[in-house]
């Protein structure tokens, strides 16, 4: 069974920074890509960054140019979002996924149950 378990959101004012962390478990491919997506209260899902298990990795730049950073230790199936100098717009919740590419949600076959980020002005 494949499991994506998110942690690390919370409330941070603007200029602030978060970490949010997810544990892929259970997914039976090699070379696959863990992303990160968030939905904004009103607005669609969008992509945020995500990172091949073999090398290379995807940012959406209109998600927040140069605020946020994508890592991973594939020894441990768990991927990164360090979030830097953030804005009231990052405020969403933040869903890890695994899939065979990055950057293209209808490739998407698992979804974790999301995190939520709260960036106050």
């Amino acid at each position: 069974q494949v499991q994506l378990v998110e942690s690390g959101g919370g409330s941070v004012q603007a200029g602030g920074s978060l970490r949010l962390s997810c544990v892929v478990s259970g997914y039976r491919y090699e070379g696959y890509c863990m992303s990160w997506f968030r939905q904004a209260p009103g607005k669609e899902r969008e992509g945020v960054a995500g990172i091949y298990t073999a090398g290379g990795s995807f940012y959406n730049a209109d998600s927040g140019k140069g605020r946020f950073t994508i890592s991973s230790n594939n020894d441990k199936n768990t991927m990164f979002l360090q979030m830097n100098n953030q804005k009231p717009e990052a405020t969403a919740c933040y869903c890890c996924a695994a899939g065979p590419s990055c950057g293209i949600q209808a490739h998407v076959t698992n979804w974790g149950r999301g995190t939520k980020v709260a960036v106050s002005a």
